[in-house]
């Protein structure tokens, strides 16, 4: 019976060593320290059920990753967008590192099959559950920030989040100039200008008109009490012409098909 248990607990292990070496392949990363790796899927509760074993679960790696996280994406954020506000870049980070997001990344890579769970967490549906996926994807982040770098922390980030936000995932928290921004820059339309064109009224009851110009032809106009919210409004009316324009090519492409 005793041998029985062994041979399981063999064969176990070694399902267990083939998931993360496949992992590694299928991420193109071979961890130096692979016990740092494991150690970014090992939840408490694991740990708890495997004392006589030296586990360590993830939960500081993840309080490191949330930093590493914190630190690369501003980073990428802060040079691509030029335009952008302290404060719009705050509200853009903030919805790319949420829990939501980071459930989004780990379910992408199937972070979930490899999290090491005690039998109970596993029952109560611990694998698929939010916020211990979101804190996987922070340890995972920690874990190969030390192993190998700030470097290839980006790397990755590169190849699985960054195109995320350049594909527009994350627009709805940006406001219309940084909307008409990211689609300009993204497809590599050219150069977006702001104008005042005009400004009217007395002083506690001003409008202004702004027009949003590409590449030196008018994109868009726009009203406002201010000078930000006229130059708003003007993004905003440049965006449906593009998305119009956009439709009608597509139309044109499919009949055309």
């Amino acid at each position: 019976m005793r041998n029985n248990s062994k041979d399981k607990e063999k064969r176990t292990f070694r399902a267990k060593e083939k998931k993360f070496q496949l992992f590694q392949e299928k991420l193109g990363i071979q961890f130096d320290n692979e016990s740092l790796l494991k150690q970014a899927f090992t939840h408490s509760s694991y740990v708890n059920e495997h004392r006589k074993k030296p586990h360590e679960d993830n939960e500081r790696l993840e309080f490191l990753g949330d930093a590493v996280l914190e630190l690369t994406v501003s980073q990428y954020l802060y040079k691509k967008y030029g335009m952008m506000s302290e404060g719009e870049l705050t509200k853009l980070r903030a919805a790319i590192v949420c829990e939501p997001s980071l459930v989004t990344f780990a379910n992408d890579l199937v972070f979930g099959d490899l999290v090491l769970l005690g039998k109970g967490e596993e029952m109560t549906g611990g694998r698929t559950r939010p916020a211990l996926l979101a804190d996987v994807f922070e340890a995972f982040i920690g874990a190969l920030y030390l192993d190998k770098g700030l470097d290839a922390v980006l790397q990755f980030l590169e190849k699985y989040v960054f195109p995320k936000i350049n594909a527009g995932a994350f627009s709805h928290v940006m406001d219309y100039k940084s909307q008409l921004q990211e689609l300009i820059q993204r497809d590599g339309l050219g150069l977006i200008e702001y104008k005042i064109l005009s400004e009217k009224g007395p002083a506690h009851n001003r409008e202004f008109i702004s027009q949003v110009a590409l590449n030196g032809q008018e994109l868009g106009a726009g009203k406002g009490r201010s000078k930000k919210e006229a130059e708003q409004h003007a993004a905003q009316m440049a965006l449906v012409k593009l998305k119009e324009l956009s439709s009608i090519v597509n139309d044109q492409h499919t009949n055309g098909n």
